[in-house]
């Protein structure tokens, strides 16, 4: 398994193509986002989108972004978008990849991460806490988490 990021691959077609293959409806928005190029309308300036690929398969992938679904938001950076195809579930792959985006955000020097998602219990057990609920851009209850990113003096894990 290797983590390569969407927009700095040199095979862009094939893991758009390997993203289409998601049935999941956010999925589905982010694989439309990326066809039509409109994914910084969506996701603000320089999204990440992270991949953890399985030789030319893609297993699980998420977004490192300035948004997500929370309008006129003060709150950044966001990981959404978090996905691990059935075939690939269990192994944990989802919990390395936003271990490896919250490691990306400190870098850049952000102190939390935040997702917005609608499910209870289970982003907690990667550290994040519930703040608040606010309407997503469809007008739906949004659980809003957080999570500090500062990195040990040292810089390491």
């Amino acid at each position: 398994m290797e983590i390569t990021e969407y927009f700095g691959n040199a095979d862009k077609e094939h893991w758009l193509e390997e993203l289409g293959k998601c049935e999941w409806e956010a999925g589905k928005l982010l694989y439309s986002l990326l066809k039509n190029g409109t994914a910084e309308q969506f996701l603000g300036n320089d999204p990440k989108i992270l991949m953890m690929t399985d030789g030319d398969r893609l297993a699980c992938f998420c977004t490192l972004a300035e948004k997500d679904d929370i309008p006129d938001c003060e709150l950044s950076p966001w990981i959404g978008f978090v996905y691990t195809f059935p075939e690939y579930r269990g192994r944990h792959l989802a919990g390395e990849l936003i271990r490896y985006a919250e490691k990306q955000a400190a870098e850049a020097g952000y102190d939390t991460t935040h997702i917005s998602t609608c499910h209870t219990g289970l982003y907690e057990k990667y550290g994040y806490t519930f703040s608040e609920t606010r309407k997503d851009i469809q007008g739906c209850d949004s659980r809003i988490y957080t999570k500090s990113m500062k990195l040990p003096k040292n810089g390491s894990e």
